[in-house]
């Protein structure tokens, strides 16, 4: 038997942050895995600007280390939006970037090459005591408190005090002992699948989402990965999958042969693989994440961006304060429900309005003559490009999209973002 204060299940990204976080705050920790690394997980593989933030925040170190690792992934300058019409609006994520000599705000890399690197990582601490190949198959509260977790064989038995459940979109703890029930209008369904030989990119090799007729009111993703290879998918909403019976897997297939678009970009392409699906529990609706003794992060806690669909960033954004909560609740002695709840508490107020903002655009976006409309305007207003660029780092920018007058100001150009950044320097 093995004793622990803390315990996480998974070592995704939610899990390896939460680690990493305990041990920068002097906190040892179990950190269990099902698999042995490197393993696959399906994604969409995009690391956004968020992640890089966090990691970087968390240690400069690890960003280094992962920039060294360059053959496994592509730097992301922008965003092309592709609109029904077939209308092209390209956002960078800086209003002015030299792709050259600027580091680069996000990447695509493969979630094996990934989660694989933060696994390494977790590695290098001595804080971390990493258990792969355990797959949990019991979770039981102890008698006086904590928590018993199983795997069988010759693996060891874990008791601790407080567990961090990081174990994915199909958790069985989130479900059955946490209580948060699958609400298709809040979740989502994805397919992806790796070519390669495709072409058409942008220069800069910007990630792409097309608002289609065929796939609304979802979209489809083709992402650039090295070595000519893509990571192309799509996500639809759940309810509206199951309410038209829509097989995804399909619908991709046709698309990529029939529709004006990308048929011609990929007629010399091949697939590499299956078509995989995966679960998307989005964050669009507020559940309790915590009680006594336990914590949920990541996508066990419902935390993917509505609109985006990206989990990584949020899933280490609620690990760092997971950790953070489990050191006060070992200061204070204090496990309780009641006291667990500043965690919840803090997700909210870290994340819950950026998820309120995209799940408004995410469901504006569903009838094909909005994405129309805004593509036409957008190509007409220049000034229009500069507010989706730094919508992406900046939250209370973010906040104002939503509101008529401040689109009003805008469109007037009477809009004035160098008083928006003084007042941020002050």
């Amino acid at each position: 038997m093995k004793q622990t204060d803390v315990c996480i299940v998974g070592a995704g990204p939610g899990g390896i942050a939460t680690a990493l976080k305990l041990s920068e705050l002097g906190i040892s920790c179990v950190l269990l895995e099902k698999d042995s690394f490197p393993r696959d997980k399906i994604c969409g593989d995009a690391i956004s600007g968020k992640t890089t933030t966090l990691l970087n925040r968390l240690d400069p170190q690890i960003q280094e280390r992962f920039k060294k690792i360059q053959t496994t992934y592509t730097k992301i300058w922008g965003i092309r939006f592709v609109a029904p019409n077939l209308k092209n609006v390209d956002i960078p994520f800086f209003t002015e970037y030299n792709p050259q000599n600027d580091p680069a705000p996000g990447y695509v890399c493969r979630r094996t090459d990934f989660d694989n690197f933060l696994a390494e990582e977790a590695k290098r601490s001595r804080k971390v005591d990493f258990l792969e190949n355990y797959d949990v198959q019991e979770i039981n509260p102890l008698p006086k408190g904590g928590y018993e977790v199983k795997s069988g064989g010759d693996l060891p038995v874990i008791h601790t005090r407080l567990l961090i459940v990081a174990n994915g979109a199909q958790s069985k703890f989130s479900r059955k002992q946490a209580g948060i029930q699958k609400d298709l209008k809040h979740y989502a369904g994805g397919v992806r699948a790796y070519y390669q030989n495709v072409s058409g990119w942008h220069p800069h090799q910007f990630i792409e989402i097309h608002y289609i007729q065929d796939v609304l009111p979802g979209y489809l993703w083709i992402f650039p990965l090295p070595n000519g290879h893509a990571n192309v998918g799509l996500g639809m909403r759940s309810d509206k999958i199951a309410a038209n019976k829509l097989n995804l897997r399909k619908i991709l297939d046709e698309v990529m042969h029939t529709h004006p678009i990308f048929k011609e970009r990929f007629a010399k392409a091949e697939r590499i693989g299956p078509v995989r699906g995966f679960g998307l529990p989005l964050g669009s609706k507020t559940y309790p994440i915590s009680g006594q003794d336990f914590m949920l992060v990541g996508d066990a806690a419902h935390l993917v961006d509505p609109m985006s669909g990206e989990g990584i960033g949020n899933a280490i954004y609620s690990g760092f304060i997971a950790a953070e909560q489990a050191r006060d609740c070992l200061l204070a002695n204090d496990f309780s429900a009641q006291f667990m709840r500043n965690y919840d508490i803090r997700i909210k107020r870290v994340l819950g309005d950026e998820m309120k903002v995209s799940y408004n655009l995410q469901r504006f976006l569903t009838k094909p003559f909005v994405p129309n409309f805004l593509a036409n305007l957008i190509l007409k207003k220049p000034q229009i490009i500069q507010v989706l660029s730094r919508m992406y780092t900046d939250l209370e920018l973010r906040r104002k999209v939503v509101l008529p007058g401040f689109w009003l100001k805008v469109l007037l150009n009477r809009y004035d973002f160098n008083a928006d950044d003084t007042k941020k320097q002050a």
